[in-house]
């Protein structure tokens, strides 16, 4: 998709890039993450506005250290470099960058020293998050120190050449005012219009969707989710009634969830939906299978050979419509430099290389929010809308260790459950994700006076606002005591409840 004001991030490994890339987004400028080794003239053909460096966990000078083409600089466009982004900036144009006996992390007041459009409107002095241990010593040849945090150089900058540092991280919470010092940097010094919203989006989408499939056909695989219900309505708009979506059953749906999606687009979205009944299929070849990369892997193969095969029945079908949203591809593809992958997605880098149909990804630049905003842009229920997030490999990835029918059937018990009592405690739109994972673990238990020997569940909840960081929902006690008391009271072969405190990082939203 073509953007008329577009701003890079290149990323060299930090934690905090996809929340720059966020804040960003948030004052309604289009944002991409590439790689710091990103080819200059490439860089150079996407006509960005601006450009900032990530941080990143290396020194400039060690071994392996990422360093980006130094004609970044010499782009003619205003550059921000963020910590490690401030301390490559300084390597190239001649600064010092030293190692400190005493790093700096964590909570940090940093003083301006000198008057500068990047803090203009904030006070003299203010809050920041720090994260470093290197640290620029000396600006290079031409720059100003514009402030100082009391333990090193804060920020420097040559605004004749649209150079901008600062040494601390603007993108994170903890700095409360480093929205404020991005605007500054994006809107009043680089100019941008700051005019990218949902509406422009569906604009710009739909034109493009209508380029690429032209007169031909589309299939799309709905799963019930907010994303491909949105990519669906959006090559909808697009194409019309040459869009044919198909609902397939895997065999690891939530309970009803096969007939209640038919009849909710059917009815509601009025799109022309075929279900595809192919549970006993997708379970056979799962079976025996314990590793969650070969079960993704499995469940994305076998959807698009159902789709291949199911389109062939449909007529002329060229095209395959996907919710691909841009964390998928952030967790799935190294896209960012250094970073590591976390785990692969079905409808990402999992494609055979036999597929016939040619991708359609409409939603493959946006994060969650953007996508729901997307949809309500277009018109579409708020009860689909507001459905939390469910992985696309279904309960497979929530039942730890082989995936049976067996142990689908108590797992889709059990997530009902879940289900009902977090709605009934008016707390479903207020949490990103909240479902049961089935655990390859039984303990002894008592029940009416009998000794039994089943499997436990645990309960995650998480509150996020894109799904590339989430916390822990502090769940009152009286529902986690009516969703135990429940599941241990309904679901014969469960008689243990856990509830999984864990954060993303370090874990993962799923368990597999």
């Amino acid at each position: 998709m073509q953007h008329t004001e577009t701003v890079i991030v290149l990323d060299f490994g930090s934690q905090y890039t996809q929340l720059i890339a966020r804040r960003v987004r948030e004052l309604h400028i289009y944002c991409e993450i590439h790689p710091f080794h990103i080819a200059l003239e490439t860089l150079k053909a996407k006509k960005p506005k601006a450009v900032i460096l990530s941080g990143g966990p290396m020194s400039v000078y060690g071994e392996g250290a990422p360093h980006c083409d130094g004609g970044v600089l010499e782009m003619g466009v205003p550059v921000l470099g963020i910590c490690y982004g401030m301390q490559i900036m300084s390597y190239f144009l001649g600064g010092q960058v030293e190692a400190s006996n005493r790093r700096e992390f964590g909570a940090a007041e940093i003083s301006v020293s000198k008057e500068s459009r990047l803090f203009a409107g904030l006070p003299q002095s203010f809050p920041v998050w720090m994260s470093h241990g290197d640290h620029v010593t000396a600006p290079p040849p031409g720059f100003a120190q514009t402030a100082d945090s009391g333990n090193a150089l804060g920020a420097m900058e040559q605004p004749e050449r649209g150079l901008y540092a600062l040494q601390f991280h603007p993108e994170v919470v903890h700095t409360p005012l480093g929205k404020g010092i991005l605007r500054n940097f994006l809107v009043d010094i680089a100019g941008l219009k700051a005019d990218w919203n949902m509406h422009s989006f569906v604009e710009t989408a739909i034109a493009d969707i209508r380029a690429q499939v032209g007169d031909g056909h589309a299939v799309c695989g709905l799963s019930g989710g907010v994303d491909s219900t949105v990519a669906a309505a959006l090559v909808h708009q697009a194409i019309g009634d040459r869009l044919i979506c198909l609902f397939v059953d895997n065999g690891v749906l939530r309970q009803d969830e096969y007939h209640d999606v038919l009849d909710m687009f059917r009815e509601t979205m009025h799109l022309n939906v075929k279900g595809v009944p192919a549970g006993e299929r997708f379970l056979a070849a799962l079976a025996g299978v314990s590793d969650p990369e070969q079960k993704r892997k499995i469940i994305g193969r076998e959807f698009i050979e159902v789709f291949q095969e199911e389109a062939k029945t449909l007529g002329p079908i060229e095209f395959l419509v996907q919710g691909t949203l841009y964390p998928d591809v952030i967790e799935s593809v190294s896209v960012k430099g250094p970073s590591a992958v976390i785990k692969s997605h079905h409808n990402v880098g999992g494609l055979p290389d036999t597929l016939h149909l040619k991708l359609v990804e409409p939603l493959r630049e946006l994060f969650k929010d953007e996508v729901r905003a997307v949809g309500r842009e277009l018109g579409i229920p708020e009860k689909i809308i507001s459905r939390q997030p469910f992985p696309g490999p279904g309960l497979a990835v929530r039942i730890l260790g082989e995936v049976t029918a067996d142990r689908v059937a108590l797992l889709q018990r059990a997530d009902r459950i879940v289900d009902e009592e977090i709605r009934a405690a008016h707390l479903y739109e207020k949490i990103w994700q909240s479902f049961a994972v089935l655990l390859p673990v039984k303990s002894v238990g008592v029940m009416g006076d009998e000794r039994t020997y089943e499997y436990t569940v645990a309960i995650r909840a998480v509150e996020s606002q894109d799904g590339m960081t989430a916390d822990w929902v502090r769940l009152p006690y009286e529902v986690l005591h009516r969703i135990s008391s429940r599941i241990v009271s309904e679901v014969r072969g469960i008689n243990r409840v856990v509830y999984d405190i864990s954060s993303k990082p370090p874990s993962t939203i799923e368990w597999e």
